[in-house]
């Protein structure tokens, strides 16, 4: 028997507004890529210090990015875990882990396309690390989001 069978009104199913939800998960994102945009600049700034510090050293290009990407990574693991991702505290090892696998797909890419850049094409060893941030940053952002910090 159905509510009109029964002189009972029939019980109105909720309909989900899916486009308010869009909304929101969309300005979540955006506040995420914005704080991880925040967390980058001075990640990138902390990485290039170290890297111009290094080449200034005399160490050779590629082990001084190396280094860079090593300490910058695990700066940028405790501000994205903190203020942009904001997970919890207890349970370190697997984001972390993650963190430096995410980011070192990109650091892989990175080298290959700064090998190219300085080795192959002449471009400045000063200038190529720069030219590659166009690619890693968002390559970072979604990776990150969507694995590491899951």
């Amino acid at each position: 028997m159905t509510g009109s069978e029964t002189g009972a009104e029939p019980v109105p199913v909720p309909v989900p507004d899916v486009r308010a939800a869009n909304r929101v998960r969309v300005r979540r994102t955006l506040k995420q890529f914005i704080g991880f945009g925040l967390v980058g600049v001075s990640n990138t700034l902390l990485s290039l210090g170290i890297y111009y510090a290094l080449l200034y050293l005399g160490v050779h290009y590629l082990i001084a990015n190396f280094a860079a990407f090593a300490l910058s990574v695990l700066n940028a693991y405790y501000w994205n875990n903190r203020f942009v991702f904001r997970k919890s505290t207890a349970g370190h090892w697997k984001p972390l882990l993650r963190t430096y696998a995410a980011y070192g797909m990109t650091f892989l890419l990175g080298t290959g396309l700064m090998y190219l850049m300085v080795d192959v094409a002449g471009i400045s060893n000063r200038i190529a690390p720069l030219l590659n941030l166009v690619v890693t940053i968002p390559l970072n952002f979604l990776v990150n989001k969507f694995w590491a910090f899951k």
